[in-house]
């Protein structure tokens, strides 16, 4: 995409980013400290900000114990908070995965359950107590046994996202029809299916539905960025009708909160070029989540 004025729209905020300690970083050695990465989004103007590294499975709770306990040494201020990214899951896979039988997948089993199994968190409301979680972003990452076919998928990736927009633990729905499991080309872009070559074979009903339940549950929707709007697997046709479709849910009342989705040490985010895609479609300053920030302590308490 070619954009060739001035944005309106400032990004001041980002609830979207993965320390050294998430699971991915640590398998690929991406990822900065909590200090470098906060010091790297405020020289780029990011005054708000929440780290939310990935629980996939049980066991990456122990990458979110070490991801708490860098925060809290960071000491950092009250703007900055601390969430976690969560997969759905399915209630046979989190039943499988605790036998031990499968050992510690990084992105879980993936294969094998029943098709319909009922969508399930890797986290409890006690995990966000002991852990001290601000806020949860959840996200569908891939779909859960069903056929390599458009349609499946696209009615499977519906039923997690209703599944997240419905979920009390969740306060964000992650890059919502975000996909990276097949149809690649031999230089590494999708430009196919399931929807990358005409977004509007999803069912504007089901995007209706979506909009109403996180209205009605009072969440927000991702604008994800690296992953997705700077993404470049993904071709600009397919970009700009997913930028008309976030415009329109937030023309139905939707919050839309920004999160770059970076895994890179230096925070090497393009928020100018994103700023000028959001404005592109009339997404303005006012119109992005943002939490209050964090309560303070006074000394001595």
């Amino acid at each position: 995409m070619n954009y060739i004025w001035r944005s309106t729209l400032t990004i001041t905020s980002d609830w979207h980013i993965h320390t050294r300690n998430s699971n991915d970083c640590q398998h690929f050695g991406i990822g900065g400290s909590i200090k470098d990465l906060i010091r790297h989004a405020s020289e780029k103007g990011i005054a708000d900000l929440g780290f939310s590294d990935h629980v996939n499975i049980r066991s990456h709770l122990a990458d979110l114990a070490a991801s708490r306990k860098e925060f809290d040494e960071a000491n950092p201020s009250p703007h900055v908070h601390f969430g976690v990214e969560i997969s759905c899951m399915s209630q046979w896979e989190l039943e499988q995965l605790a036998t031990g039988d499968h050992g510690k997948p990084r992105a879980g089993i993936r294969s094998g359950g029943p098709p319909g199994a009922p969508v399930a968190l890797p986290i409890t409301a006690e995990d966000i107590e002991r852990y001290h979680v601000d806020y949860v972003l959840g996200a569908t990452h891939w779909p859960m046994y069903v056929p390599l076919e458009r349609h499946a998928i696209i009615h499977d990736y519906h039923r997690q996202n209703m599944f997240l927009a419905t979920h009390p633990l969740v306060d964000i729905v992650g890059h919502p029809w975000w996909w990276a499991s097949g149809w690649q080309n031999p230089d590494g872009t999708i430009t196919t299916k399931p929807w990358l070559d005409d977004f509007t074979v999803i069912p504007q009903s089901m995007h209706d539905e979506f909009a109403a339940a996180v209205i009605e549950q009072d969440k927000a929707i991702e604008l994800n960025l690296d992953g997705l709007l700077l993404c470049n697997v993904y071709p600009d046709g397919f970009k700009r009708q997913y930028l008309d479709f976030m415009a329109g849910i937030k023309e139905k009342g939707v919050q839309l909160s920004i999160g770059s989705d970076c895994h890179s040490a230096d925070y090497d985010v393009d928020f100018e070029t994103a700023s000028k895609m959001l404005d592109s479609v009339g997404i303005r300053d006012e119109d992005l989540w943002c939490l209050p920030p964090r309560p303070t302590i006074p000394d001595g308490k």
